[in-house]
């Protein structure tokens, strides 16, 4: 069952995911939906709740993991590693937090960027068990 608060963090994805393609993987029995998009999408009050940084200059990679065999399990834990690499070579490690709502988890790690800054993501995604696979998109962000 949603808390408020993880309503408003649910219906603040749904209104920034539709702006965005679809970001999906199937590996094996598992989807995993990616997204980045700037931090300030987010509202203050969701933000701060989840100790999620708004800024201009800051993005956000978001990552959720849904088990295709159970179509009521809204997502699976995992452990996220990764990094994310600019045009000219820069890398910076990116450090998921876990944030979990009722049957939602949700996976973000923050980014600090320029404007027009494009980045490629190389995250690995893990279960520990059957689950052991690497992503890699690319995403440009905008100073707003």
């Amino acid at each position: 069952m949603f808390t408020r608060l993880g309503a408003i963090l649910a219906l603040s994805l749904m209104l920034v995911f539709p702006a965005m393609a679809e970001q999906k993987v199937t590996v094996g029995d598992y989807a995993i939906h990616y997204v980045s998009f700037g931090s300030t999408f987010l509202t203050p009050e969701i933000a701060k709740n989840y100790g999620l940084t708004r800024s201009r200059y800051i993005g956000l990679v978001n990552v959720s993991v849904n088990d295709t065999r159970d179509p009521d399990a809204m997502a699976i834990p995992v452990t996220i590693t990764g990094y994310a690499q600019n045009l000219i070579g820069n890398q910076k490690t990116l450090d998921f937090k876990e944030i979990r709502e009722g049957d939602a988890i949700y996976y973000f790690a923050e980014l600090d960027h320029r404007n027009e800054e494009t980045f490629t993501f190389n995250l690995t995604v893990s279960n520990g068990k059957d689950l052991s696979t690497k992503l890699s998109f690319k995403q440009k962000f905008y100073v707003d």
